[in-house]
């Protein structure tokens, strides 16, 4: 059976950590700045992590992280 390979487009969004939960930046703060206001922003840059039902899927196309 052939090697899987990884999705390199889910690679670069996502990170497995050390207990296994997915790892993900949060949206909407890649332009129009100036109208969202300082505390949302800040809010914005910590990461979150992915629902458990979406987990399993993910997973799926970074199978060797």
């Amino acid at each position: 059976m052939p090697k899987q390979k990884t999705k390199r487009s889910a690679a670069k969004r996502f990170r497995v950590t050390a207990t296994g939960k997915i790892k993900r930046k949060k949206a909407y703060l890649s332009h129009i700045l100036t109208s969202k206001d300082r505390k949302r922003k800040r809010r914005l840059r910590k990461p979150a992590f992915v629902a458990a039902v979406e987990a399993k899927r993910i997973k799926k196309l970074i199978p060797y992280k």
